[in-house]
């Protein structure tokens, strides 16, 4: 008994129930992925799944399609997020939290609903359904997850370098783009991973406001799966998992050059 209140007061053994469930419920579906994808429908060994992959056309254009869709949703999300962050960290606004709640209440909104309901605006304005009211879904559900971050790092940004900056004679441009952006790409990172990403490997939205018209590689994943083809599923999805490894190392380095060339 004695050795069990003595593991609990050490503050290292708070972090076993997280071991545990990191370990379940995201290294073992990920070693569960890695598996599936080189193995067969008899469960040997087999690169059959890459090969039918390299194969289907339809599925690697669907793929670059929804890299397309992705890089348009996030710019736009960088073109309206953006600004929007930047007001609300440096104006009377950000004197009030109801403001900033009322800029991020979407995101407490369950996707789904958000989704319905704009496929009922657009019912009722009888606006047809297809790419571009699909752009415009994924912008309303995905522009909070690009404001949140970056009006973080611009709330929490040391006023210290801007004074500096304004002391050296530096016009409010020149303060912005050499010192106020370069101090922001953490959180316009955070943003584009929150938006890029989850916008390639969505089925959901694309389904309900393009009416099954147009395919994302999520759809793609989805139909494997629910068909029972989970080898290749997995695969589909463990290409997935690199798109993301590789993201993320651009924009690690992107960042780093950004921080580097203000130093």
């Amino acid at each position: 008994m004695k050795k069990f209140f003595s593991f609990l007061s050490r503050r290292s053994s708070w972090s076993v129930p997280y071991f545990i469930f990191l370990l379940i419920f995201i290294v073992l579906p990920l070693f569960l992925i890695l598996v599936y994808a080189f193995r067969n429908q008899e469960g040997q060994f087999s690169l059959e799944n890459v090969k039918t992959f390299l194969a289907e056309k339809e599925t690697i254009n669907t793929l670059l399609y929804s890299i397309g869709i992705a890089l348009i949703n996030t710019l736009i999300c960088i073109i309206l997020g953006y600004p929007t962050a930047y007001i609300l960290s440096n104006s009377k606004l950000n004197q009030s939290k109801v403001m900033v709640a009322l800029f991020l209440m979407p995101m407490l909104i369950n996707v789904l609903m958000r989704t319905l309901a704009t496929v009922a605006l657009f019912g009722f304005l009888n606006v047809p359904l297809g790419q571009t009211t699909l752009i415009f879904g994924m912008v309303y559900n995905y522009l909070p997850f690009m404001i949140l971050p970056i009006y973080v790092v611009l709330n929490k940004l040391d006023k210290s370098y801007i004074e500096a900056a304004q002391d050296l004679g530096a016009n409010p441009i020149t303060v912005f783009v050499k010192v106020t952006m370069p101090l922001s790409m953490p959180g316009v990172v955070s943003g584009i991973m929150m938006v890029f990403m989850p916008t390639i490997s969505t089925f959901a939205i694309a389904e309900l406001l393009t009416m099954n018209n147009i395919k994302l590689f999520g759809t793609i994943i989805q139909e494997n799966i629910n068909n029972g083809m989970w080898n290749y599923g997995a695969l589909l999805s463990l290409i997935m998992l690199i798109l993301i490894f590789v993201t993320n190392i651009f924009n690690d380095d992107k960042e780093t050059s950004s921080v580097g060339g203000l130093i």
